[in-house]
């Protein structure tokens, strides 16, 4: 199998398309023989270029519509099953913060932590910080989200809350492990004056699903959950570079970054491969070995 200083471009961009496109790791490894810890490897450098990238890049934008949601996941298992020692390294329950346009279809800015107070407040503070102008926004009822948008956007922000109403799960539906019936939804205007038309979630909830679709982590009831923290946040940071730059939304019928005039062409897993520093290619043990043979008959 290749190891990490011997994976040329080509081989870089076939693991990240095989993780941008849901397999596992183990997966990953069976279908182009790069070595487990090289993959991961891998991912972790590709999740910080994209991170970084991101955080430099996806900034001055005029979005007219924000939908935010949180998403659950765990890492190792789920809190109530971890111990002191593994919470500690960051096991139980992790939650994925998320805002898009609903225009462009852009992953303005995305989360990975707890749900919490001072972590909404930390996920508006950033979308705040990549917005320019006034913007309608809507969150589930969530009432981290209160103090948190206020303190981020002041009250130069439409803010609406939606809390959808379900009813009692019948014994099928909880047999076949899906929610309850959603009877309704209550909205409830909190900051300004949103247009109650476009008081929705709908699109970040859409998001939510691609997200589970996409990254094998996300996938329920399977054994394919990170078992790292770090691991987790640098797969939602693939997912999220890979879906603005790369994949062509049905709707807008271009990339989310090319409708937010963020890029002008559709990015190709290539293109993400170049974020990272080039390969260090090291010589091989047999070029080793003849080296030093050829000194050893020169001396």
């Amino acid at each position: 199998m290749a190891g990490m200083n011997c994976l040329d471009a080509k081989t870089r961009a076939q693991v990240i398309r095989c993780l941008v496109e849901g397999c596992s790791i183990r997966a990953t490894v069976r279908m182009t023989g790069a070595a487990k810890n090289t993959v991961v490897k891998l991912l972790a450098d590709m999740g910080e270029a994209c991170a970084r990238f991101h955080d430099q890049h996806v900034r001055n934008l005029k979005v007219r519509r924000l939908q935010c949601d949180e998403i659950w996941c765990f890492v190792g298992c789920k809190r109530k099953n971890a111990t002191p020692e593994k919470k500690a390294e960051g096991w139980g329950d992790v939650w994925t913060w998320v805002g898009i346009d609903a225009d462009t279809k852009l992953v303005v800015s995305y989360l990975v932590g707890g749900r919490d107070g001072g972590w909404a407040h930390d996920f508006m503070q950033d979308c705040a910080s990549r917005i320019r102008g006034r913007v309608q926004l809507t969150t589930d009822g969530h009432k981290a989200y209160l103090d948190a948008v206020e303190d981020a956007f002041g009250i130069d922000v439409d803010f609406a809350t939606l809390t959808k109403i379900y009813g009692a799960p019948t014994e099928e539906e909880q047999r076949r492990y899906s929610p309850a019936k959603c009877i309704g939804c209550d909205m409830k205007t909190v900051i300004g004056k949103p247009d109650p038309a476009h008081v929705s979630t709908s699109y970040v909830e859409r998001q939510n699903l691609t997200m589970r679709m996409q990254m094998r982590r996300f996938t329920r009831l399977t054994n394919g959950f990170s078992k790292k923290a770090e691991n987790h946040a640098h797969a939602v940071a693939l997912h999220y570079m890979h879906y603005n730059f790369c994949r062509v939304h049905q709707t807008v019928r271009v990339t989310p970054a090319m409708e937010a005039g963020i890029t002008d062409h559709v990015w190709s897993v290539d293109d993400l491969v170049a974020l990272l520093p080039k390969p260090v290619v090291g010589p091989s043990r047999i070029d080793q070995e003849l080296f030093r043979k050829a000194l050893g008959e020169t001396a």
